[in-house]
């Protein structure tokens, strides 16, 4: 189990001091993965039930040469650590409840004009 409060305030203090909007609503996405399709979709539609969007299951290549399935579970905030720890921890045990990997969350750079910079953004 990682220390999502640890993550999550590291992660806001790295977007902040690059500059990016601490006023913006941001993306948030929260990443899970899992070789059984049924699994995933199961834990999809709960995650759904706790107000989040979720995105259209992909298959992927794993560092092993597995596949698995993949879906993030999306929601629109502000970089609010306790808040986003917080869907963190209980997205981690439901996952785990299904027998899901959650495989923590992730955004993008906001600039003060509302534009996500992405990793493959220039910059």
């Amino acid at each position: 189990m990682e220390n999502w409060q640890e993550f999550t305030e590291e992660t806001i203090a790295a977007l902040l001091e690059d500059g990016s909007d601490p006023d913006a609503l941001y993306t948030i996405e929260h990443h899970f993965y899992h070789a059984d399709f049924k699994k995933l979709e199961q834990l999809a539609v709960e995650v759904f039930k706790l107000g989040f969007e979720v995105t259209d299951a992909e298959e992927i290549e794993l560092d092993d040469g597995s596949l698995a399935w993949v879906f993030d579970a999306i929601r629109e905030q502000s970089l609010d650590a306790d808040a986003i720890t917080a869907d963190a921890l209980r997205l981690e045990k439901v996952a785990a409840e299904h027998g899901i990997e959650y495989d923590g969350w992730g955004t993008y750079f906001e600039d003060e004009d509302g534009y996500e910079l992405e990793e493959d953004d220039d910059f």
